[in-house]
Order: C-alpha cells, then structure tokens, then sequence
C-alpha cells in the first residue's frame, strides 16, 4: 500500500491489482515505517472467535503445458483494485484467521492467484510509481524525495493506453495521489481525489474507504462502459497505518496487528461492494479483475513498524489475484513480481510496450501456458529518507544488497522464513552465484540518479548518487 488512497495516513504503498500504494509530499518525515510501534485506537465490537491460524502459505503446484487452455481474453476491460499495506499472509492461502478478508479469500478462490508475489519496493511512492511507469523505482526519472514527484516526461502506461483509444479511470484517496503532485494522473481521462482528506506526512487519519468506493461505483455506472473497453485504476488506503476502529466492522481484540486486521475487513466490506457491482453489470463479464498490493507491513519484525526502508519478505510479499473469463482457478506458487503487472495489462489490451519498459506478460501463464521459475527483484531506489538497497530472490533463496558498498545478506526462505540467519558467510557457494544471478540482473536495470542529489540517503562520496 502506500499512501495513496482511502485515509490519509497511507505512504506507502500497490493495489489491487487492484493496486495499492500511498506516499506523501517530499518532506523527510515519512509515514511508513519507524522504530516506534504505531498508534493502535482502540476498536469497539464483538472479537471473533476464529483462532489466527498459524499454518505457512499453501503451496500449490504451479501451472504447467498441461492446463487446459483458457478461452479468449480479447476485448476485456481491466479494473486494478490496490489495497494499500495488505500482507499476503494475512488472507487465508497464507494461513490466517479468515474472517478478516472473507470477500477476497472468496474471490482468491476463483482467481488466478500468485502465492508467491513480490511488490516492487517497501512504500508507495516508490511501488506506485514503478507499476505506473513499468519500469523498476530506480529507473525513473523523479525528484528524489521521499514521496516522489514522477515528471511529465515520464511515459506512464495508462498513456499508451489513451492514446489506443481506451477509456482509462482512476481515484485516490491521499493528498499525496492530488493531480499534479507526483505524477500518479497521467493517461488518465477520469481522475479524482477523495474530498476532505487531511494532510499528515507521519501516518494516514483520515477514514476513506466509504466516500472513495462511492466514486468508484460512479466512475463504474458510466454508460459508456457498456460499449468502449476500459482500464480503472483504485487504491484504497484505509489499511495503512493509524489502525482506526470502524463499529460497521468487526473487532479482532487490541494491538496493533489485531487492529490491523480490523481495516483489512473494513477495506474488505467495501471491495465486495466493488465487486457485486462489476458482477451485476453487462460489462462485468468481459471484465479482468486484478487485486493486489503496493507493499506489506511490519509489527515488530527485525525491531521494525510500519514499511518503507527495508527489503523484508513481510514488506514486499503481498497477494496477486487475477480474475477473468475463460481463467481457470488456480494457485501459482512460482515466484513472481509486481514489475509483471503493467505488461500484463498492456497485453490485454494488445496494447505495445514502450521501448524503455520492463517485465514480462503474466498473460500467457494466466491462460494455462507453464510457470517458469524467474529470478525476481525488489529495491529501495536512494531517495531523501531511503538508502539504496536491492533484493533478488530465486527459488528458496534471498539475497539483499546493501548500498553501493557490497555489503549483502543471504537467507535460506524455506528453511528461515523469518530472515534471522545470514549464510553470506556460511554458504559461499550459494552466496557466489546469487551475488552473479544479482549482478545479472542489476546490468538489466538503468539505475538514474534522482534530479536532487544533495542529502541522499546514504550517498557514496564522490558519486553523484
């Protein structure tokens, strides 16, 4: 998620692909992630009496050349659902209680939905961006503040999308998200803020989700959906940090990761209003659905809250569900990653990536096509509160890049989920070829420096960034 929509208090964080991301102006106090744990309101409200399950996310067998083939996907319509801060581990594929997303744990089991999906980065601005701009955050061209101010020259895919004649959608709910602020209304034709949203840079106050869904649903019940194809974008905020009580909703007991899931199921509430919409429409059937993240959540991991700063598996993996006609309902545990998005919905709309885009077509394995194993990253671009940092994650394994130094870390995820046990030093051989397969990758990537480059974090002496 990401400061982006539904409250205020977001900043972090990609959607649902339903897109999630949020982030704030440029000031260096960002609202993601601190070393304070986060304000917890308390809630009123029945606690549930389901028990938090503790069991490791389902691990499905990934497609192969043997699934059936899915039925045409020409002429479909696409509606990116984000929700901001939403940690794959905490729906019911991931083992959790689920009476805290029932809408999405239903929709998951109709989806195309990848179990192993990684966000591009750890906060909104910098995850926001790169979908929009299909391109890895240390690509683009930006300010280099930590809610980042994407230019005009930036070629947004929504753009491409309105120039091929398609009718594109967009509302947020973060004063961050304001027409002309960070670049996030590109391409876009309809494009709205929630009204009487409160600035804050620290956290998001303000509660979003009723007045954003209103203006989706209008944004929906245009008639002209009933003819034209079109692309809607929504990121809804509310489940970014302050945790606020919601008595339309359902208490799952105090603290902050108890208040947490309170907003997954406030979110939740009003994504099933979403969807019941798109399924009683005429249109809904010539519809793909994508519900995703910008980025997770900390609750104490690695003596971190909130997100943004670090690389952890609990701040970048975050659900992918596709859902669309001729689809064939399924669990994809290959790993997989956010930068997959936007050539995916380009595809769908036979729509040609530009030349400087990055990423793969998720459309062929969504048909049936066989999931290969892909190396996948995530990074925190250098920016005014984020030093440099760069995951990339093959199989079983993780390795982070610290700055521009060499300094790395690396994990075993299957045997070490929590990323406690560093086997840089005790695994030479692994660590040797992921540092290559890391090498590899970051030749791929055009890293720019931002247009500041004074007070960068963490800005090597005598490099320009």
């Amino acid at each position: 998620m990401i400061d982006s929509c539904a409250r205020l208090r977001r900043n972090v964080c990609f959607f649902a692909l339903a897109a999630v991301v949020s982030a704030c102006s440029g000031e260096k106090n960002h609202v993601a992630a601190s070393s304070g744990a986060p304000t917890a309101t308390s809630s009123a409200g029945a606690a549930p009496t389901t028990a938090e399950a503790s069991a490791s996310p389902t691990s499905t067998a990934s497609a192969d050349a043997s699934a059936p083939a899915a039925e045409k996907t020409d002429d479909l319509n696409v509606l990116v659902i984000g929700v901001d801060a939403m940690r794959a581990d905490h729906l019911e594929f991931g083992g959790h209680n689920p009476e805290v997303m029932p809408t999405l744990n239903a929709f998951e089991k109709t989806a195309v939905s990848f179990t192993n999906f990684h966000s591009l980065s750890s906060f909104t601005a910098q995850s926001v961006g790169g979908f929009l701009g299909c391109r890895y955050p240390s690509e683009l061209k930006r300010n280099g503040s930590f809610f980042a101010v994407y230019p005009e020259e930036e070629t947004m895919f929504p753009e491409l999308l309105q120039k091929a004649g398609i009718k594109t959608m967009s509302a947020h709910a973060h004063f961050y998200f304001q027409k002309g602020r960070a670049g996030f209304d590109q391409g876009f034709d309809t494009y709205e803020i929630v009204p009487g949203i409160k600035k804050n840079n620290t956290t998001d106050e303000s509660i979003t989700s009723p007045a954003h869904t209103e203006i989706i649903l209008k944004h929906l019940a245009d008639k002209a959906n009933t003819s034209g194809r079109f692309f809607a974008f929504y990121h809804l905020l509310d489940a970014h940090d302050q945790y606020l009580a919601h008595p339309e909703g359902k208490d799952f007991g105090k603290g902050a990761k108890n208040m947490y899931d309170g907003e997954l199921y406030f979110v939740d509430m009003h994504i099933k209003k979403i969807l019941d919409y798109v399924d009683s429409q005429p249109w809904g059937k010539r519809t793909m659905v994508i519900i995703t993240s910008d980025h997770g959540e900390a609750f104490g991991e690695h003596k971190q809250y909130r997100h943004a700063f670090e690389l952890w598996n609990n701040l970048t993996h975050v659900p992918l569900m596709i859902r669309a006609p001729g689809l064939k309902p399924r669990r994809i545990s290959e790993v997989r990653s956010a930068i997959d998005v936007c050539p995916t919905i380009l595809d769908t709309f036979g729509v040609k990536l530009d030349a400087s885009y990055q990423g793969t077509s998720l459309l062929p394995e969504l048909k049936g096509g066989p999931s290969e194993p892909r190396d996948v990253v995530s990074e925190l671009a250098r920016d005014s509160n984020n030093d440099r940092k760069r995951t990339l994650i093959r199989g079983d394994w993780k390795i982070i890049e610290i700055g521009n130094e060499g300094g790395y870390q690396l994990f075993n995820l299957k045997e070490d989920p929590k990323e406690e046990n560093d086997l840089s030093r005790k695994n030479k051989e692994k660590f040797a070829e992921m540092k290559e397969a890391l090498k590899t990758m970051s030749g791929k990537i055009k890293e720019i420096c931002p247009k500041k480059t004074e007070g960068l974090k963490g800005k090597p002496k005598g490099k320009p960034c």
